[in-house]
């Protein structure tokens, strides 16, 4: 059982709803992203989605834009976010850890290679934005190694595609809330619900809904029907003014335990699948 699928497992169990932070490798400070990831987890992090900097994304808006431009800018690549997975598993064995990002950066380091140093520094699974499931064959020296795909369903996905997702899914899919790229747009809750509780019963992983949530009012809402939710361009937006380390963790600190407390106060069960 890997570390993500004993997460969920107990999420289950305690009738709660998990909250997934996303950031960006490197940003606001490389120095401080070991801190940072720890201080997620005090924060209440349940996963963690680290963002794998990249050049020409096509799923993210400006604000995680940015954040990789400016990781870019001061040298960040993908050796040196194992290097941190490494360091923050010194202290923090349980804790599961997906990176977030594109094929590029894999395709350059070389598939066999980086599912071997991945696993070795402690990842547990990648979202690969631009590896469709017709494609994910690419990325079988991942699986191999013991590193889940995250695949991604959205409202526009087909029918029959979306029962092969449901069927592939491994440590939990991904629903993206809405049509259109990170940071973008409201939530309509109601919109989605029954997609997503659709979704959750065929599924054979849980489902975590991620796009548009923004504060405990959205994540809230969301925490009715999905079993997680990730939160990422407001986190890194407000993470983007910090001016030391110790600033950073004290802003994701502020900013995810309402977040946090809004889903904790929901009733046993809710997000449960019971």
């Amino acid at each position: 059982m890997s570390r993500i699928d004993r997460r969920f497992a107990a999420l289950k169990s305690a009738g709660r709803t998990g909250l997934v932070p996303f950031v960006t490798a490197g940003d606001p400070s490389p120095d401080g992203m070991v801190d940072l990831l720890h201080g997620l987890v005090a924060a209440g992090a349940d996963l963690i989605e680290l963002g794998v900097p990249f050049s020409d994304p096509m799923a993210d808006g400006p604000v995680i834009q940015h954040a990789s431009e400016r990781a870019i800018a001061k040298g960040v690549g993908l050796a040196n976010v194992l290097a941190w997975v490494a360091a923050f598993r010194e202290t923090d064995a349980e804790t599961p850890i997906v990176l977030m990002g594109y094929l590029n950066p894999v395709e350059m380091y070389g598939y066999a290679a980086f599912a071997e140093d991945a696993v070795e520094a402690g990842v547990d699974g990648v979202l690969m934005v631009d590896c469709p499931l017709e494609e994910a064959h690419v990325l079988e020296p991942l699986r191999q190694a013991g590193l889940q795909q995250i695949l991604l369903a959205s409202p526009t996905t087909a029918e029959a595609r979306l029962a092969g997702l449901c069927e592939a899914a491994a440590g939990f899919l991904y629903y993206v809330s809405f049509a259109g790229i990170t940071g973008a747009a409201q939530l309509s809750t109601g919109d989605i619900a029954g997609r997503v509780a659709d979704i959750r019963a065929r599924s054979k992983a849980p489902v975590a809904v991620g796009f548009g949530v923004r504060d405990a009012a959205s994540a809230s809402a969301i925490g009715e029907f999905a079993d997680a939710v990730v939160i990422g361009s407001a986190l890194v937006d407000r993470l983007s003014g910090a001016v030391s380390a110790e600033d950073a963790v004290g802003r994701a600190r502020d900013f995810l335990a309402p977040i946090r407390a809004a889903l904790d106060a929901r009733c046993i069960g809710v997000g449960s699948g019971t």
